[in-house]
C-alpha cells in the first residue's frame, strides 16, 4: 500500500461522528477495556511459529468455550473449529489465523515479545514475534464470539469460528480442509476474514471488489550445461549464459503476453551456478515466484515459463535430455483470493450505515501478496468477502510525512499496531456482517 492508500484511508473510526449505533460500540468498548485488551497482550507476548500454536489454539479454544460454543481442536494440525448453533438460517464462517513469525521484535512495546522457539525448518531456535497482526486476528474472533453470544436474541443460523495454523506459511487452511473440515462441520453458506493492515489508519475499513490477494506460485527450473574450462568456452554449453537469457525472456510474459489491464508477476528471486572464476558449470538453479489474480493469468504464466525455458534451451543448442527442467512446486500453490463483488456491496452498505461513510473505504491492493484463505471458499465456491482494518494512527503518518519514523510494514522486527481501534473495528465490522447474514 502507498501514500496515496494511507491519505485516503480516511479519519480513524474513532472520530467518526456519523456512528449510527452507539449501543454496540458502547458494548465492544466495554469488552474491550475488561477484557479483551490483557488478552491482546496475552497472545502478542507468546506468539508461536506456524504448525508449532499449540498454546495459542489451546487458549483459544479455551476462551470459545467460555463463551458456550462447541469447540473442536487439532483441525489441521493446530486449527480449532467452534460452532454454535441458534436456531434455522445460514451457517457462516468467520477464520483468524494464529501462527507468528521468525522475526526478533524491535517495536520498543513494553509487551513486545521475547520468545523463541525451534523452527522446525531451519532446525535452530529463532525469535518469534507477531509482526503480521494476526495477534488482532484471533483477540477480534474471541471479541466477535462474546458479542455474537449477548445478541443471540438478533440473529438466527450456525456460527463457525475458524483459528487457523499456519497462515505464514501457506498450508495451514488446505491442511484443516485436507481434514474434511466441511464433511465434519457442514459447509458454509458464507465465508469471511479480515487482517489488520499497518498500512491502513487505525480502526478504517476497507472492502473492494475482486481480488483482494493474489494467486502464488513457486517454480524451480534446472537449467543443465556442459562444464568446460573458463578459457575454452567453446567446449562446454554455459548455463549462466542460459539461464540469465531464460531471465530476460521471462518478463516477457507479463509486458507482452498479459493484457495490459491484467496484473501479473514473475520474479526470479535466486540465481544460482558455479564454483570457481574459471569454470564453466554443468548445472544452473533458477527459483521463482509468480503472482496472479485469476486462475487463466496463472496458466499464461506457467506455461509461459516452461515453454521459454525449454525453447531457450533448444537455441543454445543443448540435446532434449539436457533441456532445463520446470517444476511447479505443489506444496506452495496458493490460488488468488476473490471476494464475491454482490457480498462485498452488500456488506459494504451495512457497514457505511451501521458505522459512517467516512470509517468504510473501497481501496484496491496495489501489490500482489498472497495468503491461504483461497483454500476455504474456492472449491465448492462459496461467497466470501476479505477486508482489512487499519491499525496505524493518522498522526503516525502525519509524523512520517514530516519526515519522522517510516510506518513499518508488515514482517518487519519494528512492525507494531495500535490495538485498540484495531480490535474494536474488527469486532463490529464483524458483528455487523454476521448480523445481516444472519438476520431473524
Amino acid at each position: 500500500m502507498k501514500k496515496a492508500f494511507v491519505i485516503a484511508f480516511g479519519v480513524a473510526l474513532m472520530a467518526n461522528p456519523a456512528y449510527a449505533d452507539m449501543s454496540l460500540r458502547q458494548a465492544v468498548a466495554k469488552d474491550y477495556d475488561s477484557y479483551l485488551s490483557s488478552l491482546y497482550v496475552h497472545f502478542h507476548e507468546n506468539p508461536e511459529l506456524s504448525h508449532q500454536e499449540h498454546k495459542t489454539a489451546a487458549r483459544l479454544a479455551k476462551e470459545l468455550r467460555a463463551e458456550g460454543f462447541d469447540v473442536t481442536t487439532g483441525v489441521g494440525g493446530t486449527g480449532i473449529v467452534a460452532i454454535m448453533k441458534n436456531g434455522k438460517g445460514p451457517m457462516v464462517m468467520m477464520r483468524a489465523d494464529m501462527d507468528g513469525l521468525p522475526v526478533l521484535e524491535k517495536s520498543g512495546l513494553p509487551y513486545a515479545s521475547k520468545v523463541t522457539q525451534l523452527s522446525l525448518l531451519t532446525k535452530n531456535v529463532v525469535p518469534v514475534t507477531h509482526a503480521c497482526g494476526h495477534d488482532v486476528h484471533i483477540t477480534s474472533l474471541v471479541g466477535t464470539a462474546r458479542r455474537m453470544v449477548a445478541m443471540k436474541d438478533q440473529w438466527s443460523g450456525t456460527l463457525m469460528l475458524i483459528g487457523q495454523p499456519a497462515e505464514e506459511l501457506g498450508p495451514g487452511a488446505k491442511a484443516m480442509m485436507e481434514d474434511n473440515l466441511w464433511q465434519r462441520f457442514g459447509k458454509p453458506d458464507y465465508a469471511l476474514a479480515f487482517h489488520v493492515a499497518s498500512q491502513g489508519v487505525a480502526g478504517v475499513i476497507n472492502v473492494s471488489e475482486g481480488a483482494p490477494w493474489a494467486g502464488s506460485d513457486t517454480v524451480d527450473i534446472v537449467i543443465h550445461g556442459i562444464g568446460a574450462h573458463g578459457a575454452s568456452p567453446h567446449l562446454g554449453k554455459d548455463p549462466v549464459l542460459l539461464g540469465s537469457q531464460i531471465v530476460i525472456d521471462l518478463q516477457t510474459l507479463v509486458s507482452r503476453e498479459l493484457s495490459p489491464r491484467q496484473p501479473g508477476v514473475v520474479t526470479v528471486g535466486s540465481f544460482h551456478s558455479g564454483t570457481k572464476h574459471n569454470i564453466i558449470s554443468d548445472r544452473a538453479h533458477l527459483q521463482i515466484t509468480v503472482r496472479n489474480t485469476n486462475l487463466g493469468t496463472r496458466k499464461i504464466l506457467l506455461d509461459g515459463i516452461k515453454r521459454i525455458a525449454e525453447n531457450m534451451g533448444r537455441v543454445a543448442g543443448l540435446p532434449e535430455d539436457l533441456l532445463p527442467e520446470v517444476t511447479v512446486s505443489a506444496d506452495n500453490t496458493l490460488p488468488p483470493t476473490v471476494n464475491n463483488d454482490d457480498l462485498v456491496r452488500r456488506l459494504r452498505k451495512v457497514w457505511q450505515s451501521k458505522i459512517g461513510y467516512d470509517a468504510v473505504v473501497n481501496i484496491a491492493t496495489t501489490g500482489m501478496g498472497a495468503e491461504d484463505f483461497s483454500f476455504f471458499t474456492m472449491e465448492p465456491a462459496i461467497p466470501s468477502v476479505y477486508f482489512t482494518v487499519g491499525g496505524t494512527p493518522q498522526e503516525d503518518f502525519d509524523r512520517a510525512k514530516a519526515g519522522g519514523p517510516a510506518v513499518a510494514s508488515h514482517h518487519s522486527p519494528l512492525f507494531k499496531i495500535s490495538p485498540e481501534p484495531a480490535v474494536k473495528s474488527g469486532v463490529e465490522a464483524t458483528v455487523y456482517a454476521l448480523l445481516d447474514l444472519m438476520a431473524k
